[in-house]
């Protein structure tokens, strides 16, 4: 929402389904909110939706989908359906989140303790 000059708020002229041509999914599986998206090396063609080209700019280096959506003031699955359209036309590419790391080992952590302790 912007404030008007008249104290007023007014909201954006273009709804989500406008933006995503009245799609709320696409064929693939949804990208998950913390899947890591990053603009390819490719030029992008003049034709795009400007949210297209927001998501390009913004792009630049990876940041993930609940990012984009943030930066663009659009909902998470409107921004999904924009990635897929630009993952199709290979102009964005993804990375998966990185996982959970898993528990180290305990006992590892204190030999590797001791050795330390025992070289001072």
């Amino acid at each position: 929402m912007t404030d008007r000059a008249d104290g007023r708020a007014t909201t954006r002229a273009v709804r989500p389904y406008v933006i995503t041509g009245g799609r709320a999914c696409t064929g693939a599986a949804p990208l998950s909110w913390e899947t890591l998206v990053m603009a390819a090396d490719t030029a992008a063609p003049e034709s795009l939706l400007p949210e297209h080209l927001m998501i390009l700019t913004n792009c630049q280096g990876l940041l993930s989908v609940a990012e984009v959506a943030a930066y663009l003031g659009q909902p998470p699955s409107v921004v999904q359906v924009l990635l897929a359209d630009l993952i199709d036309w290979g102009l964005i590419v993804t990375r998966p989140p990185v996982p959970p790391a898993e528990r180290a080992d305990v006992t590892m952590l204190r030999k590797v303790l001791h050795g330390l302790e025992s070289r001072l």
